[in-house]
């Protein structure tokens, strides 16, 4: 009998390793971010055998990009994906971003990491973000930002204060928040995106100068009115 040779045939696409390889991403990171949208399936040859659309190493190395450039969540850079995909130009909404969102600064760490950072415990830590007073812009994701605002609570909750004592903080921020909307889409709904997100980029800029201010005024004129520091008044 004949020995019949295998034909080569063409492979579909990349494998896992090479996309690791070309990326310099872990695997458990791009399969992740397959999860959420943000590549296009695989072709799957068996339950263990998956190709991917070369075109993926790009695209990879584009999102991570958008991560460390830009802090980007990940819905939001899924929403840039499909608008690139449709050839919108994405560069005024990269710039709105960047001023929303800042820089990357420090490493970005897991719950474990945060409450020894911190001095936190896993039970603290999860009653302030159900009260809304730690808010990773991704689950179990938290920068330095969360950092900062984990360490104050840890001295208030060190004080004697409850989580339930700060909630007016998420509450009247939320309200805050909700009428600077409502001014944005006032000014700019009317707009193409591109001045759309160039008046949104100052009025981003000019909020957090107005909050800073105007708080800090009202606590200024407070203290400037009181007696002493027993007044029921002062704070």
């Amino acid at each position: 009998m004949e020995n019949i040779k295998k034909i080569n045939r063409p492979k579909p696409g990349l494998r896992m390793k090479a996309l690791m390889d070309n990326t310099g991403l872990p695997k458990s990171t791009i399969l992740h971010y397959a999860a959420q949208g943000l590549l296009p399936d695989p072709i799957k040859t068996s339950p263990n055998m998956a190709y991917y659309d070369p075109a993926c190493v790009d695209r990879l190395k584009y999102i991570k990009m958008l991560q460390e450039k830009y802090r980007l969540p990940l819905a939001k850079i899924k929403t840039f994906l499909n608008l690139q995909d449709q050839g919108r130009d994405v560069t005024p909404l990269l710039e709105l971003s960047q001023v929303i969102f800042g820089h990357m600064e420090g490493p970005v760490l897991d719950e474990a990491a945060l409450c020894q950072a911190t001095g936190l415990s896993a039970y603290q830590l999860t009653g302030l973000i159900r009260a809304n007073l730690i808010l990773p812009l991704e689950p179990g994701c938290y920068n330095q930002d969360d950092v900062r605002a984990a360490k104050v609570y840890r001295e208030a909750l060190a004080n004697g204060l409850d989580i339930s004592d700060l909630a007016f903080y998420p509450a009247m921020g939320k309200e805050i928040v909700d009428h600077e909307m409502r001014l944005r889409s006032r000014l700019t709904r009317h707009l193409p995106d591109d001045q759309d997100a160039a008046i949104t980029k100052q009025m981003v800029i000019d909020a957090r100068t107005l909050r800073s201010y105007v708080i800090d005024r009202l606590f200024q004129h407070r203290v400037a009115a009181a007696i002493d520091l027993k007044n029921d008044g002062l704070l």
